[in-house]
């Protein structure tokens, strides 16, 4: 018998006024799969996310976490069930000390001892947030704040880690660091949806991977099978 999805979107809609950004979108996510959303700009990947966390209406369909429908839910239950969202551009609080900003991701939670067993986690997981966790994030660099901002999310304590462009603007030699903590993440047991237009990074630490254009599915599979595919290797790898 298939085990129930931790997350499951069935014939997801999601739009802004009358434009669809998101049409008929299926997608499960297994518990401790790390699953590619993948897709050139403006193909509803974030969108998706924003749905997922509730940050946005679902116009049709249903979101389900372990069966249970989320349409009533506001984001701030989302986060209470286990879901933690890391948009696109960091937004990481610049006035802040980076102690502060990881502080914040766990406001939800009460028990100080598992907040620092958490914290020291982050620590160990982006070293350079520990030599830096008294300086301001507006100082840090581009590729210190998305660690910030996915250090954050950790410590909301997920079930689910949502994470939209992590890769984006960083140079190749923090792309590869950033990805290798996220496959670390995955093989320590969190499950992850990354939205990325960096293909080969994503589908190297995915398990499986979906294609959006135009806010529709256009293909599916394993990540292997993505790697391999022409259509997708012509579309988003360049190749001929």
């Amino acid at each position: 018998m298939t085990a129930t999805p931790l997350l499951e979107l069935k014939q997801l809609g999601v739009r802004y006024g009358n434009i669809w950004a998101v049409r008929q979108l299926n997608l499960s996510i297994a518990s401790g799969e790390c699953v590619a959303l993948l897709g050139s700009n403006g193909a509803g990947k974030s969108s998706t996310l924003r749905a997922i966390s509730r940050l946005l209406p679902a116009a049709e369909g249903q979101i389900l976490w372990a069966n249970k429908c989320l349409s009533s839910f506001r984001t701030e239950s989302t986060v209470r069930l286990g879901i933690s969202h890391c948009p696109e551009g960091r937004r990481v609080l610049a006035k802040q000390t980076v102690l502060a900003n990881l502080e914040l991701g766990a406001w939800l939670r009460r028990n100080k001892k598992a907040i620092k067993i958490d914290l020291d986690y982050c620590y160990q997981l982006f070293p350079r947030l520990a030599e830096r966790r008294l300086q301001l994030a507006g100082s840090l660099s581009g590729g210190e704040q998305q660690m910030l901002a996915i250090a954050r999310a950790l410590m909301a304590k997920p079930n689910l880690l949502l994470l939209d462009e992590p890769s984006l603007g960083l140079a190749p030699l923090l792309v590869d660091e950033l990805m290798q903590c996220l496959a670390k993440l995955n093989k320590d047991g969190l499950t992850m949806l990354l939205v990325e237009q960096n293909v080969y990074a994503a589908l190297a630490i995915a398990q499986r991977g979906y294609v959006l254009e135009a806010g529709e599915l256009v293909l599916e599979g394993t990540a292997q099978e993505l790697r391999k595919n022409s259509n997708l290797r012509r579309s988003y790898l360049g190749d001929e």
